[in-house]
């Protein structure tokens, strides 16, 4: 409100110099003063609106971890997050709008420009590019902000999806297909280790902007941002995260296997 209040003072200051002709001087003074307190006013609106977590049901509060169910057919879907796990809820918004629901509010930053907002997508089937052929079946989006250790690893089912640093956009062909969003709020220390889990399955990253001054001494993360693929064994992989909550983390366990492992998943 005393922002606001500012811009009106201001408004009204200039309004009389134009009006009265009283001192160009004053009134290119008072313009400049304007312009920087309208852009202070964008730095902290942007910057306290930015988003690297998981979200609840509307997409208003942070969640320690949220996932979304898609039935075919269907635009919405069901939602359950870290605090409201006991029962499945309808979503609170279609997926085709772009806000009002969960992962339109986590995926924010992703499809606007934030300055600090960093993410990598992978995809097999990556937004514009058509008849890609991968060895992966993968999709996810690792988000992390360079104002603080806050970061969300996203895993999903939808191919096309997200489009980078453009507007929200859901492909309209896929409600008639049943699609899984999980969505994990995580500490930074936790992205090397899903860097090594994802590398064994050889995911296509078609976008990264992630500087390496965030990811210095994540060794795996490199690889994987740089399309390495391991040549050597172990070929199968089992990592441990946990969510962020310091109060009540939750323990989350990553089994990967490369195409050439022998074994089955379940082994």
């Amino acid at each position: 409100m005393l922002t606001l209040l500012m811009f009106a003072r201001l408004i009204v200051e200039i309004r009389d110099d134009i009006n009265t002709s009283i001192n160009l001087f004053n009134y290119e003074e008072k313009m400049l003063k304007f312009s920087e307190l309208l852009a202070l006013f964008f730095f902290i609106k942007f910057s306290h609106s930015q988003t690297s977590k998981c979200q609840n049901k509307p997409g208003n509060v942070a969640a320690d971890w949220a996932i979304v169910y898609k039935a075919p057919g269907q635009d919405t879907g069901k939602i359950i997050f870290a605090t409201a796990a006991g029962s499945w809820d309808n979503g609170a918004s279609a997926f085709t709008n772009n806000g009002g629901h969960s992962f339109a509010k986590t995926l924010e930053d992703i499809v606007r420009n934030h300055m600090n907002i960093k993410f990598l997508a992978y995809n097999n089937a990556p937004p514009g590019v058509p008849n890609v052929n991968t060895k992966s079946n993968s999709k996810g989006v690792i988000i992390l902000s360079t104002a603080a250790d806050s970061a969300a690893w996203i895993v999903h089912t939808v191919p096309g999806f997200p489009t980078a640093r453009t507007p929200y956009s859901w492909p309209a062909a896929e409600n008639a297909r049943g699609h899984l969003l999980i969505c994990l709020t995580i500490s930074e220390s936790q992205i090397n280790a899903i860097a090594a889990s994802l590398l064994l399955v050889q995911p296509m990253v078609h976008y990264n902007d992630i500087p390496e001054t965030e990811t210095a001494g994540m060794p795996y993360f490199k690889k994987l941002a740089e399309g390495k693929v391991p040549t050597l064994p172990p070929f199968t992989s089992r990592r441990s995260i946990r969510t962020e909550n310091a109060g009540g983390p939750v323990a989350v366990h990553i089994y990967s296997k490369s195409e050439s492992s022998k074994y089955g998943e379940y082994k």
